[in-house]
């Protein structure tokens, strides 16, 4: 990308997310495995939305069969060599023998469940072959569609399983045999079969392909119009415009790469051509795209695995309402740094001939209900999985509304063929993660690593949630957010309820700064990509990103601490109160971050700043008079001594 601010083709797109996102890395197929692959992608679609519609099989075969389909998908699309990826590739021999044998796995359950049920747990030697192929292709599967670094995590799960009585004593245990450990991973729901590779077989399968129908609309343009037309003319209108479209594209895009490329290939060039630096467009479009995951009504797919981990009766909207106002907070702290960055250096918004037609945008805003009838659905207390599948009905139906925006027949088998493939990388990642699961429940590792982090903390709330965003950061960099979740959950998240802690609050802790990961150096994929995108600095615009998300720190201390932002056990008007001490608490710390507010800001008065934030940030009622009353006295003293520094603009 060069310094002119041209937007990016289809083709560098791509290669960008070849580069960053594992997932898009797939063989370009024609021919005779072409075809195969097209019908193999329709059918996994149609047998979802089969289930979907008249009932899904039992955990067992539900969750086989999806991994039958993911595992033979896999290794026809995606080849065993990075650099082969995205090049016109035959399908090795090898490929098609693993493609086999994947679908031989996904088949030995519906095929022989009477005779394993009856069996009771013991493995016939057929039974413990099948069932360490299941583990070896999960594990090769996931390197090629997701990645080295959850890969290898699962092996040293696998490990430590196997050599638990050599380990060192706080984490011992007696072991399990290479039969136990296969019978537990295969032939129960608590490996590779289990929770996470169930949701990934219900829930987010559908919810994909909701997204998949959403796109063909022509949905993602659209948001990016309507961002333009409502923010574009403001203070560093790109900037703004890159925030809101990132958080729209968010609701239907399950990853933050993927929302970089193809919104950033749109928004950074505009902030690069009105002035702003390379590294801080990327960063801005990063740290919108990141956010996107965290964003109602359709969040990152980890969310739907919250459901079941939490438990409780507890439905995916509690969760998507709980994480309302921390995603509201997370985005107007990005917005507020914008803002005053845009200030600091004198960027104007955009002209009126770089907008869009107002009415023309207006036209087309029916291509938002399908969102809005999710929000209701969810709400009327619609299952999950009905909501998705109305969804798309929905999505179809607004479609027709205009002849530009109406999905056709061979649009809906795109779709479907679309979605499916989506999935490959989430159904990898979510059966790599129930060897995690696995192993932890069969070792106890989760008691003992919450016990170790209260050890460390010494029993202190705050140091141990710090211990745990250290570790869901290191355990996400590079790793997709499920992954992440899965992990931090069974081993974090436990300790940080042991302390007292709603479990709501606990598991939205560690799936934040699982998310957050993606922005945070010296790993940062989402960062990186937008560098690919700006021709900026990989790390400055990851330093950048971290800088703007820094609401995306401090917000899950304050939810935890704080639980009535989750909207747990509180009255409106406190939580009104909450969230107004939190907006003028994130307006400070912006302030005192980029050192600019009505004016710049010299040291102490950025110190000020920072300080005063984060007393209104932490709720409580000493700290929030104290905060507001620094608050007051950084707009008196800008206000009343003012200094002769008008911004001046600066150029890319």
């Amino acid at each position: 990308m060069d310094n002119k601010g041209e937007t990016l083709s289809l083709e560098e797109q791509q290669k960008l997310l070849e580069k960053y996102d594992p997932e898009a890395g797939t063989r370009k197929l024609g021919g005779i495995f072409g075809w195969i692959v097209f019908i193999g992608l329709l059918s996994f679609s149609l047998f979802h939305l089969y289930t979907g519609v008249f009932g899904m099989l039992t955990a067992q075969l539900q969750r086989s069969i999806h991994l039958g389909f993911a595992l033979a998908l896999i290794f026809l699309l995606f080849p065993a060599r990075k650099k082969d990826r995205g090049r016109k590739h035959k399908v090795a021999w090898y490929d098609v023998i693993l493609a086999i044998l994947g679908m031989v796995v996904g088949a030995y359950w519906p095929l022989f469940i009477d005779e394993i049920v009856m069996r009771a747990g013991r493995l016939t030697e057929i039974d413990f072959y099948v069932g360490l192929l299941a583990v070896l292709l999960v594990l090769e599967a996931t390197r090629r569609a997701v990645g080295l670094p959850i890969t290898i995590i699962a092996i040293i799960f696998l490990a430590y399983a196997m050599y638990g009585p050599y380990m060192p004593a706080f984490l011992a245990h007696r072991g399990l045999d290479l039969e136990r450990l296969v019978q537990t991973m295969f032939f129960t729901t608590e490996g590779i079969l289990g929770t996470p590779l169930g949701v990934s077989a219900t829930f987010i399968f559908l919810f994909l392909l909701f997204g998949s129908f959403l796109v063909k609309t022509g949905v993602g343009q659209y948001f990016n119009d309507l961002a333009v037309s409502l923010a574009g003319k403001r203070t560093g209108g790109p900037a703004k415009v890159a925030i809101f479209s990132s958080a729209l594209q968010g609701t239907i895009s399950g990853s933050s790469v993927a929302n970089v490329v193809t919104s950033g290939s749109f928004t950074i060039p505009m902030m690069k051509k009105l002035g702003y630096k390379k590294e801080f467009a990327g960063a801005v479009e990063a740290t919108a795209s990141t956010g996107g995951q965290i964003m109602p009504p359709i969040m990152g797919a980890a969310a739907f695995l919250m459901v079941e981990f939490i438990g409780g009766g507890i439905t995916y909207w509690d969760i998507a309402k709980a994480a309302a106002i921390p995603a509201l907070l997370y985005f107007a702290g990005v917005w507020i740094m914008t803002h005053f960055e845009a200030k600091r250096v004198g960027l104007r918004g955009l002209n009126d001939d770089e907008m869009p037609n107002r009415k023309e945008v207006l036209k087309k805003i029916y291509l938002l209900l399908p969102i809005l009838a999710v929000i209701v659905l969810l709400m009327s207390g619609m299952s999950v999985i009905r909501a998705a599948l109305w969804s798309i009905v929905i999505t179809i139906a607004v479609s027709m509304i205009r002849k530009d925006t109406r999905i056709n027949f061979r649009d809906a088998i795109d779709a479907l063929v679309d979605g499916a493939r989506t999935a490959l990388g989430v159904a990898a990642a979510t059966a790599a993660a129930g060897i995690i699961v696995g192993v932890v429940v069969k070792t106890g590792l989760g008691l003992k690593m919450a016990n170790g982090l209260l050890d460390l903390s010494g029993g202190l709330l705050i140091p141990t949630l710090m211990l745990t965003m250290v570790a869901a950061i290191i355990l996400g960099m590079g790793s997709p957010t499920t992954a992440n979740y899965v992990i931090t959950s069974t081993i974090a998240a436990p300790a940080i309820i042991l302390l007292g802690v709603p479990d709501l609050s606990a598991h939205l802790f560690v799936f934040y700064f699982g998310i957050v990961a993606d922005i945070t150096p010296p790993v940062a994929l989402a960062a990186f990509a937008a560098a690919g995108v700006s021709g900026g600095d990989p790390i400055k615009t990851g330093v950048n990103a971290s800088k703007l998300a820094i609401g995306a720190f401090i917000i899950p201390y304050m939810f935890v601490l704080s639980p009535e932002l989750l909207m747990i056990d509180t009255t409106w008007y406190y939580l009104i109160w909450v969230v107004f001490t939190a907006l003028a608490g994130m307006m400070a710390i912006g302030a005192g971050v980029i050192g600019y507010w009505l004016r710049k800001l010299n040291p102490l008065e950025r110190l000020l700043g920072i300080a005063g934030g984060l007393m209104l940030i932490y709720p409580e009622g000493m700290t929030d008079i104290i905060g507001l009353g620094i608050f007051i006295l950084l707009i008196v003293l800008q206000v009343f001594f003012k200094r002769d520094d008008k911004a001046k603009p600066q150029t890319a």
